[in-house]
């Protein structure tokens, strides 16, 4: 999607410091964190939100979850735990209308974060 700001980055458009990068998806910091660790896991293909996600979409998915926990690890929140969250919609507080993993962690997290 031409106006899409992680479109972009996968594009090469905008450059980025990955934590994470492969066929399927990339991993970046949060610019906002919400907490000591804060990152995104995002596919390279424009999903709008999670609305749009189908059955075929099972493998990028998947791809998803394995690569945020890999990151997770590498970022030393694996054992003490992480919370994992799709925003869908702008009342939800979604800015960037593509789909992305977010995971934080790093610090005791509440009931909302």
């Amino acid at each position: 999607m031409a106006d899409c700001l992680f479109c972009k980055m996968v594009d090469g458009e905008i450059p980025t410091d990955p934590l994470y990068d492969d066929d399927l998806v990339f991993a970046i910091r949060d610019i906002n964190p919400r907490a000591p660790v804060h990152f995104m896991m995002i596919p390279k293909e424009h999903i709008p939100t999670a609305r749009e996600l189908r059955a075929e979409h099972g493998q990028l998915l998947g791809r998803m979850f394995e690569a945020t926990a890999s990151v997770a690890a590498e970022q030393g929140i694996a054992e003490s735990g992480y919370r994992l969250a799709f925003n869908v919609g702008e009342a939800a507080g979604m800015t960037i209308p593509h789909l992305h993993l977010h995971c934080l962690g790093g610090r005791q997290l509440g009931v909302e974060g």
